[in-house]
């Protein structure tokens, strides 16, 4: 199955180091140059006109919540390359064609905290990765975990509200 690579760049691209390795790295990954998007993505539209489509979203190492664009579009991230120490990118697709690449996925939940939820979230079950405050006072967390499924009943057990799976690596 072909594959569309789609290189995110929410940066400058003139003169940029850290652009031209990455674009050098899919090009490596895939076999062909990646198309640069530098406007805002819109992942329900890019994976209804290009199901096959893989976006490579960079995370530079002073990102929070990048993570929060892709929840309920439909978009998972399959997989990471570490491009150098400033970048990672991270490899989405859509989510009925995305398969782990590992054993952790990244899980995506609105909370309300409270201190027990934290106390279970951090043990076998997953790990809190990063965390955003909304303008609606709730908090979106970023987990990292091994069981999808567990990490649903926690967090329905404890009558948090559950946006879905963002993730595989």
């Amino acid at each position: 199955m072909k594959q569309f690579p789609i290189l995110y760049w929410p940066r400058k691209t003139t003169g940029d180091t850290i652009y031209q390795l990455a674009r050098k790295v899919i090009n490596s990954a895939t076999g062909e140059m990646p198309d640069v998007v530098t406007s805002d993505l819109d992942f329900p539209k890019i994976f209804e006109s290009n199901p096959n489509a893989v976006v490579y979203y960079p995370v530079f190492c002073e990102s929070t919540g990048w993570w929060g664009e892709l929840l309920g579009g439909g978009a998972v991230v399959t997989d990471k390359i570490i491009i150098s120490p400033e970048c990672q990118l991270m490899v989405i697709k859509a989510e009925n064609n995305a398969t782990a690449h590992g054993s952790h996925q990244l899980f995506a939940a609105e909370i309300y905290p409270a201190s027990g939820f934290f106390k279970k979230m951090n043990s076998s079950i997953a790990t809190v990765a990063d965390m955003l405050a909304t303008d609606a006072g709730t908090i979106l967390a970023l987990f990292s975990g091994k069981n999808q499924n567990q990490f649903v009943n926690v967090l329905e057990m404890t009558g948090n509200s559950y946006l879905g799976c963002i993730g595989h690596y």
